[in-house]
């Protein structure tokens, strides 16, 4: 299988500046972690790829450094070295990346600990690591930033599920998903790195990609004031556009009002035999509508 990556991080309208980060690798058999988009699909190396996105939490309180020291965690910690051996079992895989959160935990509240002046700081964060044999998607999160899956068969769905109070509410029946838009609490998370206040266990899943999937990976910027049929139908709309759709998407988050730092990470993956899809830009032209319809603001 071979696989595109594009991503995009863009400050919004209301704060002064980004505490949202990113990391792509399309190849960790060889890392380069400079990548914002790749060109065309490459073909997926012996220890796969990896998109990550993290939210900082914390505001004046460096939410930023939070979000930023998980980056340069997941550097150091998706080593050649280690992987090799990770790679051949799903137990050491999931062990793997729980070990990652909880030593990314512990760092944050230790920086935390050692310059009171970040007191308060952490992150959410949200890993797809895409791995050749099958192939499989292990998708791993902590707080409220996602991961979706697209097919033109069979649209978009969740694969994540929100560590979230409104997420909480939603499940014992006492609000509906439209009302976490507008409800008081909607940034509070359950689960985060770095927050004393916050569990930092992350939930694991797998997922089997077939060709043509886009796994999208987005921070609440995105998908905390665009609901998921307005993100879907942009997606539609713009697809197989990698990097037109990734815009578009940061467009409409913005329309919304762009209260929120706003990251989006594209993961696209075709058969190796498969050529390379035709990615003439769409029109979109009623992605204006698409706005006024599904998302708030």
């Amino acid at each position: 299988m071979k696989i595109k990556l594009s991503a995009i991080t863009d400050v919004g309208k209301e704060r002064e500046h980004n505490e949202d980060a990113f990391v792509l690798c399309p190849d960790l058999s060889k890392p380069d972690w400079s990548v914002d988009d790749t060109a065309v699909h490459l073909p997926l190396g012996p220890y796969g790829s990896l998109a990550v996105v993290a939210d900082g939490m914390g505001g004046a309180n460096a939410g930023d450094v939070a979000s930023a020291m998980t980056v340069d965690s997941i550097k150091k910690f998706f080593s050649t070295e280690q992987l090799a051996e990770v790679v051949k079992s799903d137990a050491a895989i999931r062990n793997f990346l729980s070990a990652f959160v909880t030593k990314t935990n512990e760092e944050l509240q230790t920086y935390a600990f050692d310059h009171p002046e970040t007191a308060g700081m952490g992150t959410t964060i949200v890993i797809c690591w895409m791995l050749p044999s099958s192939p499989i998607a292990y998708i791993a999160w902590c707080g409220d930033s996602r991961c979706y899956v697209y097919n033109p068969n069979d649209g978009l769905r969740p694969l994540t599920k929100d560590h979230s109070y409104v997420q909480q509410l939603v499940d014992k029946g006492e609000i509906t998903e439209e009302e976490t838009f507008t409800h008081p609490d909607s940034n509070l998370i359950t689960r985060g790195l770095g927050d004393v206040d916050c569990d930092a266990l992350p939930d694991i899943v797998c997922y089997t990609p077939q060709s043509g999937d886009w796994l999208l990976l987005c921070s609440d910027g995105l998908c905390g004031y665009c609901t998921n049929e307005a993100i879907a139908n942009v997606v539609k709309v713009d697809y197989p556009a990698i990097t037109t759709c990734r815009d578009h998407l940061l467009k409409m988050a913005l329309d919304a009002g762009g209260y929120d730092n706003i990251t989006i990470a594209i993961a696209s993956v075709i058969n190796d035999d498969d050529a390379e899809p035709d990615e003439s830009a769409n029109d979109g032209g009623f992605l204006k509508w698409l706005k006024n319809l599904f998302c708030k603001g």
